[in-house]
């Protein structure tokens, strides 16, 4: 039963979804052909929630005003047709009111479903329903030779289907994606359980991802939070609609600094399944704290609708512009500060010992853990021996993100990047990998090796055989 009891989108409204939606192809179209021949073909958009630096580009982008909307939503089939610009905040406010959501909903609003394929996302899903890409039916993808396929996981073009999670961009730009929903409930129920040793909540996460339970209780969502080596939380959901009060953290609350207690139960809360899902957006996870909305002074007075992810990220930009808070620094005699702001996935059994590590190594906290392992097992003869050559995680086995996100002092006479390539070299060690949204440092032939290999570079041949887009290693890692 739907949240609100509506019925699925009607013919009529399907097909006046699917009219706006190839006019904004034919507009899409007509700007590729408007790129000059010997220019690489980029998006015109403004914002991005990347946060390594993009390469300079005077040449007009591609025009995707027109496929920024849901185009349809079936709730009987429990799927949705959904242009590719469309951000996760338009799709959930689309399926919710029929008691469906997206199987994996990242956890800032302003990602878009294409972003969140062609660049990965994660969330409290992950565990039992992989990544965003695994929950997609079909795409149409605007090829850099520029043409419109439709590729599927068993058509003529499932390479690129395969091929195309962790490309970010640079084998084509989704143009339309039909994916999978599930049912929601109201509400989620939440246990916050506290741990004094990264050991036992290493533990206790590897058997709830197996059992899917935890104190004789459902586990329907499932992430956490480390704030020391002896303060951690898993915060443990279950959807339900059982009527009842619920937090909000949209006001003066701050979500995260909900998770922590000191008793030896699990405190407990509830929220309602649109407030669960945004649950990190209104603070940027703890990253607003930067700006002093957390300072309770600050926050009475700071509108309400600023408090957003998308409204911080405009902010540094600005700091990344015009150099604002290497400048302060500068005034209280302190050198730059290097930007630390990554997600990495290790397999479950190293994760204690990579916070160990990080938590020695680098001054950064809090961090975030989510567990996720691969809805699809694959072939072993399909490219690559792995269901996604780009992004080669192991099937039937699984892993733990870590996020963290901040700025550590630098030290005179080190390597740029210095506490970035740590990182990296750390994480290959463990067996693990690293999203490419920030900055990379990777050579070449480890670079290759980490992300599709020779797959990549027959994929390339294939759909940009002109090099009309950046190749993944120019656009994840070398500098303009």
């Amino acid at each position: 039963m739907s949240l609100l009891g509506k019925a699925g989108h009607a013919p009529a409204a399907r097909e006046s979804g699917f009219a706006a939606h190839r006019a904004g192809v034919d507009r899409l179209l007509a700007s590729y052909r408007a790129i000059p021949e010997h220019a690489n073909v980029r998006l015109a958009k403004k914002t991005s929630n990347l946060f390594r630096a993009r390469a300079e580009n005077t040449a007009p982008g591609l025009d995707v005003s027109g496929l920024t909307r849901v185009i349809a939503v079936d709730p009987v089939a429990k799927t949705a047709d959904v242009a590719g610009m469309t951000t996760y905040e338009e799709l959930v406010a689309a399926t919710l009111p029929y008691g469906l959501a997206p199987l994996v909903v990242p956890q800032l609003k302003t990602i878009t479903l294409g972003g969140a394929v062609t660049g990965l996302g994660i969330e409290s899903t992950s565990f039992r329903s992989g990544l965003p890409h695994e929950s997609v039916l079909e795409m149409d993808v605007l090829t850099g030779a520029g043409e419109i396929l439709t590729v599927t996981p068993d058509n003529e073009y499932a390479d690129l289907f395969r091929g195309f999670p962790n490309s970010y961009g640079t084998l084509g730009y989704t143009v339309r994606l039909k994916i999978e929903l599930e049912e929601v409930q109201p509400y989620v129920a939440l246990r916050h359980v506290r741990f004094h040793d990264l050991r036992e909540l290493e533990s206790a996460l590897a058997a709830i991802v197996t059992d899917r339970t935890y104190a004789d209780e459902r586990v329907d969502y499932l992430d956490g939070v480390v704030f020391s080596a002896d303060e951690s939380y898993l915060t443990l959901g279950r959807r339900t609609d059982e009527p009842g009060p619920v937090s909000d953290y949209t006001g003066m609350d701050i979500y995260y600094r909900s998770i922590q207690h000191d008793g030896a139960e699990p405190r407990r809360d509830r929220l309602t399944i649109h407030d669960y899902l945004w649950r990190w957006d209104t603070d940027w996870f703890w990253c607003s704290r930067a700006f002093g909305t957390q300072n309770p002074k600050i926050r009475r007075f700071w509108p309400k609708r600023y408090r957003r992810s998308s409204f911080y990220w405009k902010l540094v930009a600005l700091d990344r512009k015009y150099g604002i808070g290497d400048k302060l620094e500068a005034r209280e005699g302190n050198p730059p500060r290097e930007r630390v702001v990554q997600d990495i996935e290790v397999p479950v059994d190293r994760t204690a010992d990579f916070v160990e590590w990080f938590l020695r190594e680098i001054p950064i906290e809090p961090i975030w853990l989510c567990p996720l392992r691969l809805r699809d097992t694959g072939e072993a003869d399909r490219p690559g021996g792995r269901p996604w050559p780009l992004y080669p995680l192991e099937p039937d086995r699984t892993y733990v993100n870590v996020g963290f996100w901040s700025a550590v002092p630098t030290v005179p006479g080190q390597q740029e990047g210095a506490a970035n390539r740590a990182i990296e070299h750390t994480v290959t060690d463990f067996d693990g990998h690293k999203s490419l949204y920030s900055d990379s440092y990777y050579g070449k032939d480890e670079f290759a090796a980490l992300y599709g290999g020779n797959t990549y570079t027959e994929l390339k041949k294939r759909y940009d055989p002109n090099q009309r887009l950046l190749d993944l290693y120019s656009k994840a890692v070398q500098r303009k």
